[in-house]
């Protein structure tokens, strides 16, 4: 038996954009010699399809494209994942399926069993669980279609009653399917090959997983599709922020014995996922140009260059606008940079319309010493000289803030904090600076200064972040473990760090929640990052 996965890109609600993809990828298939091509979770509509799922209208263009698609499975079968409605009054009205297509029908369709409801999944909100278990038969094989949770959770959480898979060997399956949607974190591919290696050793079955590929806003999908043989060896291991339509001789990845992974390194991965965010962000929603404020430091000058890598230098205008607290460096170094890039820039000063500002409010501002309503002032001249620009040229305004920044609240609203897409919003500040080593890897494009300099908003004179925030090789780590551990401030001190330290950055983090609640969307890279996965009330209190 000949198996393909196609690992593609789809965009939600395209559903004319999914549906040519996947009949080329059938076509491709059949064409070579093909029996079975496997396409990733909701690949009819594009996951996550969020609230569209309600519009009685989106489901039928759903099951239109699935017939559709079936009349291109003749001599060829194929499964494609897409919601299907719930015959049945009790429940919800959909489940969320994998249909499987052949002699220009559908045969079968199987139902997610196990439906994530954590993190920035809520399918419970959608979907009805399946409750019957059947197998599908291909070529004379027993197959044994699962859906991205349904492995995932196998045997290990409590909250589910069943599994899936405990089940279905019971049908005496020969091997195993898992289409997914399953979004990308700097974890998550090693997670990926440790549960599949377990799942095909413990019921002795080979896997084929076919994930999805492709940004979807902030939620960014890795593709990395697997094949295991059933010695829990990987057979296969798909292009990473790809498509790629792949084909496996059944027999040669059953008795395969030697693991065939290289998975990149996390610093790679973390580069190689924000330039497809960026990408796809603007592709899908036909904009091509980006805009964004060089600075000078470090962050903005990460953001410009990953920003070329995805659109383009000649579609990317990084404009420096200093004002009388920059340092001359902060105007060279962003100069060497854009030049090292071969980017054009503006440069347009601040330091007048500062001024008038202040002239302006002078009488609000009488016996007020200069403190952060003069500090944030500035920044929001700049967002608005920025975004004036933006509109004026149709460009999507890049927002340069990174994960620690907006952890507590080192920013402002209105100012550094707006645009269209936060690129690093869920990358800490010291793996900026791993990111901006990593883009130097083969030359030297962001300028050393950059890479060495103390760090500084530059809004008054002498500023350092230091004199606000705890340096950032500490605040960091406290961050990480409270963030993405979720450990609590008595357990923040017993790892060791001091008590009003804790206590001064969960503060911080706390009650900058409503700053956070107006950020772009972030895009996400990690395994817990601000936006639709981090869910906390704006008015709470949670210290030691």
């Amino acid at each position: 038996m000949r198996i393909a996965l196609a690992q593609q890109n789809y965009l939600i609600g395209d559903f004319e954009g999914n549906r040519s993809k996947i009949i080329s990828a059938i076509r491709e298939a059949k064409k070579q010699s093909a029996d079975l091509v496997v396409f990733s979770e909701l690949c009819v509509c594009g996951y996550p399809p969020r609230d569209f799922l309600e519009f009685s209208d989106f489901i039928e263009r759903c099951e239109e494209s699935v017939a559709l698609i079936a009349k291109e499975c003749a001599g060829i079968s194929a499964i494609v994942g897409s919601p299907s409605r719930n015959p049945v009054v009790k429940g919800k009205d959909l489940f969320n399926s994998a249909y499987f297509l052949s002699d220009g029908k559908v045969k079968e369709v199987i139902h997610k069993t196990l439906l994530p409801t954590y993190d920035i999944f809520d399918e419970v909100r959608y979907f009805e669980s399946n409750t019957e278990w059947k197998l599908i038969e291909c070529c004379g094989k027993k197959i044994a279609v699962t859906i991205c949770e349904d492995i995932w959770n196998a045997g290990a959480n409590p909250m589910y009653v069943c599994t899936p898979l405990d089940e279905l060997k019971k049908l005496n399956p020969d091997f195993v399917v898992n289409i997914s949607a399953s979004p990308f974190d700097y974890n998550h591919q090693q997670e990926r090959i440790m549960l599949l290696k377990e799942i095909a050793t413990r019921y002795n079955l080979p896997v084929y997983y076919c994930n999805a590929v492709g940004a979807q806003t902030e939620l960014i999908f890795d593709g990395g599709s697997l094949v295991v043989s059933t010695s829990g060896k990987i057979f296969s291991e798909m292009k990473f922020f790809s498509e790629q339509l792949s084909f496996f001789n059944h027999d040669e990845v059953a008795n395969n014995s030697s693991d065939k992974n290289s998975s990149p390194l996390k610093i790679n991965l973390i580069h190689d996922a924000l330039v497809l965010g960026i990408r796809d962000y603007f592709s899908k929603l036909k904009f091509n140009k980006a805009i964004l404020g060089l600075s000078g430091g470090i962050d903005s000058a990460v953001v410009l260059c990953l920003a070329v890598e995805a659109l383009g230098k000649e579609n990317v205008l990084p404009l420096l606008l200093p004002s009388e607290f920059s340092s001359e460096h902060s105007v060279s170094d962003s100069v060497i940079l854009c030049e090292n890039l071969g980017v054009s820039y503006e440069k347009i000063s601040i330091t007048s319309v500062f001024e008038e500002y202040l002239k302006s409010l002078k009488k609000s501002f009488k016996g007020k010493p200069f403190d952060l309503a003069e500090e944030n002032l500035q920044a929001r001249i700049r967002s608005g000289m920025l975004m004036a620009i933006s509109n004026k040229h149709q460009y999507i305004l890049l927002n340069t803030s990174n994960k620690s920044e907006a952890a507590v609240g080192y920013g402002t609203l209105y100012g550094d904090m707006c645009g269209g897409l936060s690129v690093i919003g869920d990358v800490y500040k010291t793996v900026v600076y791993e990111l901006a080593h990593f883009i130097n890897r083969e030359r030297k494009i962001i300028p050393e200064n950059i890479l060495t300099k103390v760090p500084s908003a530059e809004l008054r004179p002498n500023q350092k972040d230091s004199d606000s925030l705890p340096e950032y090789d500490v605040l960091d780590k406290i961050l990480f473990q409270y963030i993405e551990k979720r450990k609590g401030p008595r357990e923040l001190i017993e790892m060791g760090f001091e008590k009003p330290l804790v206590d001064r950055v969960l503060k911080l983090v706390n009650t900058n929640e409503y700053k956070r609640h107006q950020t772009p969307p972030i895009l996400r890279v990690s395994p817990k990052a601000f936006g639709s996965g981090r869910r906390l009330p704006i008015v709470g209190k949670y210290l030691s």
